[in-house]
């Protein structure tokens, strides 16, 4: 009987990822595993035509073999000492089958989850830094059975199925390999008479409050990590770690890039032409800026050192402020009167407005090009 094509078996078009293929294979193989189809009839022949393929496609060389000959080109190749990466994902998909630790075998009571903990900053707490109260909930180690997961008096048993060991061994065809314990989940020892509160698993749910420093100079992204304060294991296992991570609002008026801060300020038209001082913020207080005459709009001006030193160490950095010329609106008939007159004073002459006319000049030989 002709073999089918391997990027059939598993599922997959031909140009797929090293990570597509695993996946696929993992998915194939838990389908079709003979402890998950005990009355299956075809189910052993499919799970060992998905290991075949999966050591063919997951060797990057036999791959390109098969790719090129088909089975022709692999045929000496299938059934012998595995793909690249295929006793890891195989361990995977026992781990997943069995309930196992993926190959990690008795290494004692499990370690708690670590936890995520998004916290919203003010741009000036996130520059200065601050310590903060947080309310995280989590579960927390068994009071009453101090978490061992056992009634008060009692003490857990040896597994009966691996004796202790938190190992047993699954044979398949060719392969046999040793993973944590499906009865104990590699701890060796099982709980016969539970705690009451916690019902054997030695932790409980609660909030914790804790005290966070925040460094001065964080920003979105930046994290802290506190060890011990994830989850505690289960059965007296050891606690994972809390990552408090770093989320910064957006201010009303600056802009933060790394160490530079943004902003724009607003001037009017008088204020451009004649020049002069604006006070603008600063995340220190109010500093002075000079506003040159004849100042365009968008220019940009710089005040050093009144940006944000950054958390990782590293110079201060910058403000730059933007000038945005603003219309004026609501005029009154006196002050639309005054601006028609100015506007008639400069008739058009190119030396008040120096990128108008050179513009107006572009746009005239733009068209003058276009009908020659």
């Amino acid at each position: 009987m002709a073999k089918r094509d391997y990027y059939d078996v598993l599922g997959v078009d031909k140009g797929a990822s090293d990570a597509e293929i695993k996946k696929a294979f993992r998915r194939v193989a838990m389908k079709f595993h003979p402890d998950r189809n005990p009355d299956g009839a075809d189910a052993e022949d499919k799970f060992k035509e998905a290991q075949e393929a999966y050591e063919i496609l997951g060797d990057q060389e036999k791959k390109a073999a098969y790719d090129r000959f088909g089975h022709a080109g692999v045929d000496g190749n299938s059934g012998g000492g595995g793909a690249g990466g295929f006793s890891d994902v195989f361990g995977d998909v026992f781990g997943d089958i069995f309930g196992g630790g993926g190959g990690r075998g008795r290494g004692g009571p499990a370690r708690g989850s670590d936890l995520r903990y998004d916290l919203q900053l003010d741009l000036e707490d996130a520059v200065r830094g601050k310590t903060v109260q947080i309310d995280v909930p989590t579960l927390s180690s068994c009071d009453t059975c101090d978490g061992s997961g056992a009634r008060k008096g009692s003490s857990p048993v040896t597994c009966t199925t691996c004796n202790g060991a938190g190992q047993v061994r699954m044979s398949q065809g060719f392969f046999s390999v040793q993973q944590a314990c499906p009865q104990c989940r590699g701890r060796g020892q099982m709980i016969s008479d539970p705690c009451g509160d916690c019902h054997g698993q030695g932790v409980k749910e609660e909030r914790k409050t804790l005290s966070v420093k925040i460094p001065a100079g964080v920003d979105t992204g930046d994290r802290i990590r506190l060890a011990g304060k994830g989850e505690a294991g289960p059965q007296g296992g050891p606690a994972g770690d809390l990552y408090v991570q770093m989320v910064v609002r957006d201010h009303p008026i600056f802009v933060r890039d790394d160490s530079n801060l943004h902003c724009e300020v607003p001037i009017s038209f008088g204020q451009a032409a004649l020049g002069g001082e604006l006070e603008v913020p600063t995340l220190s207080g109010k500093v002075k800026l000079k506003i040159p005459a004849e100042t365009q709009s968008g220019k940009l001006f710089r005040l050093r050192g009144k940006g944000v030193a950054p958390v990782r160490g590293g110079g201060v950095g910058d403000l730059l402020c933007r000038v945005v010329l603003e219309t004026p609106v609501n005029l009154s008939a006196e002050q639309r009167d005054l601006l028609e007159q100015f506007e008639a004073s400069l008739d058009g002459k190119s030396k008040h407005s120096p990128r108008s006319s050179s513009w107006f000049d572009g746009v005239k030989k733009f068209f003058d090009n276009l009908t020659r």
